[in-house]
């Protein structure tokens, strides 16, 4: 409903409009103001049903409060009942903050903004001075969010699944440790991406990774058609004791940027020009001609370790030549985990390191949450690999 010119015209009568926005300015005088007559009105409300009841009850005056807002303190008169029974709905009792406040608080902790840096952030810009304890208590109530989350129910069959992990340092037992984080990215047979779970452990393992898998069939995990990972040790028996029928295949974008770490920056892209003949080769064996082919090559004497590299983990790059280029091209293009993992690194980068594996969740959470805001719509290859999977999976692709 628009609000009327002439009050309008009346509200900014005489104001100087670099004021309006600032410090006790138009904008907070408006939340005083509306505030004070909401509250106004729901206690005359609980003043008719108590009248209605046969309960003799009045005003009983007024006390001052101070909530804290997206942009300042603001003092309200709170009005009172005799009887005291009057309990506002719109400030609790016991509440100091209006909701956009902390909702403010958790998209700045979501963007990786320290507590230190959020809140010399609303002292510079609004002149409000909030506790650390404050900040810490607000964005600890995500925990359960997340507990929420990361229990909740999850789909039957999932075509794709993306399997990563980055390293985040946090203190454990009064030690800095480096542990591992990691996600598991899913794609839904509609297109549609999800995140399943999150995971903080200090070392991998079988047991590890066997205790994943189990956790998300007791979620309700029934398939997993193409399991992508990234070399894990233990990773792909573990799959496949929980899923007998998944394909693993090791993740030809992070086998490729991994050889690359031994050869120097200069040479990096001719040397991925040269290696696009090994996983883009018709079948296996083409495809390991083309690798005996680079070891002997220019780049390969130049940097045998290459060659070596992929030699590893050939046997689970064997799968990715069973597939057609429709399927090929969404395992290897598709760059949803390694969005997903920049904007976890760039959050974390600037922490040092956690106090704990609680901290570092609920920052991972909210960076990863607010992350799937942003996803839209199904990765383009997904029309063409769509078809694809319904060809090769038969029945086992459940739309």
């Amino acid at each position: 409903m628009a609000i009327d010119k002439e009050v309008l015209d009346q509200l900014l009568a005489g104001r100087d409009p670099q004021e309006l926005f600032a410090k006790d300015g138009l904008l907070d005088e408006l939340k005083k103001a509306l505030s004070e007559r909401m509250l106004a009105a729901e206690l005359d409300e609980h003043l008719e049903v108590e009248g209605a009841e046969g309960a003799m009850n009045r005003r009983n005056g007024t006390s001052r409060k101070t909530m804290l807002t997206g942009t300042s303190k603001v003092t309200l008169d709170i009005p009172r009942d005799r009887a005291g029974t009057f309990d506002p709905k719109l400030i609790a009792k016991y509440q100091r903050r209006f909701p956009d406040f902390d909702d403010k608080i958790v998209s700045m902790y979501a963007r990786g903004m320290t507590v230190r840096e959020i809140r010399g952030h609303l002292e510079e810009l609004y002149g409000i001075d909030v506790s650390p304890d404050l900040i810490s208590t607000i964005t600890d109530a995500v925990l359960e969010t997340v507990a929420e989350w990361q229990g909740r129910p999850l789909d039957a069959c999932y075509p794709l699944v993306f399997f990563d992990a980055i390293r985040v340092k946090i203190r454990d037992e009064g030690f800095v440790r480096n542990k591992a984080v990691y996600i598991a990215l899913g794609l839904l047979p509609d297109g549609t991406k999800d995140i399943l779970g999150i995971w903080i452990e200090q070392t991998e393992g079988a047991k590890f990774w066997l205790r994943v898998m189990n956790e998300l069939k007791n979620r309700g995990v029934g398939d997993i058609l193409i399991a992508v990972v990234d070399g894990l040790k233990g990773f792909p028996d573990a799959i496949n004791a929980a899923f007998p029928e998944t394909v693993v295949q090791t993740c030809i974008v992070h086998l490729l940027r991994n050889s690359m770490s031994f050869a120097s920056w200069k040479d990096r892209k001719p040397i991925a020009q040269a290696l696009r003949s090994v996983y883009r080769a018709e079948t296996a064996e083409a495809g390991l001609a083309a690798l005996d082919a680079f070891e002997t090559g220019h780049w390969g004497k130049r940097h045998p370790a290459i060659a070596q590299s992929w030699r590893r983990h050939w046997d689970q790059v064997i799968p990715f030549f069973a597939f057609p280029e429709g399927v090929r091209r969404i395992i290897y293009t598709t760059n949803a985990i390694e969005a997903l993992n920049s904007k976890l690194r760039r959050a974390v980068r600037t922490r040092g390191h956690f106090p704990g594996d609680d901290a570092a969740m609920k920052l991972l959470y909210l960076v990863l949450n607010k992350a799937t805001e942003e996803w839209k719509r199904p990765p383009r290859e997904w029309s063409e690999a769509k078809t694809q999977f319904a060809v090769i999976f038969g029945e086992r692709f459940v739309i």
